[in-house]
């Protein structure tokens, strides 16, 4: 339960911290940032791959959790942009 709960701790953390410096591009906000954060920390942390490297903390590897949370809010507000363009 631990791990859970710091995969989502990661996610609502690079959500905003992405969604901040994208200056509104995502059109949920942090909340929607976060949902696709935790998609990509989930990817990151458990995966086998890409958990076998790094830190790990509560048996949840940071690096590749960080990284991936960080990949999909990046490809989110991509989308986002996309879609408000063709709008």
């Amino acid at each position: 339960m631990g791990g859970f709960i710091l995969t989502v701790v990661i996610a609502i953390v690079f959500g905003g911290i992405i969604n901040s410096l994208m200056a509104g591009k995502i059109k949920g906000g942090v909340a929607e940032a976060a949902i696709a954060g935790l998609v990509g920390a989930w990817i990151g942390a458990y995966m086998p791959y890409f958990s076998s490297f790094g830190p790990k903390v509560l048996d949840i590897a940071i690096i590749p959790s960080a990284i991936g949370a960080t990949i999909a809010v990046l490809i989110l507000s991509f989308l986002s942009l996309v879609a408000q363009k063709s709008s």
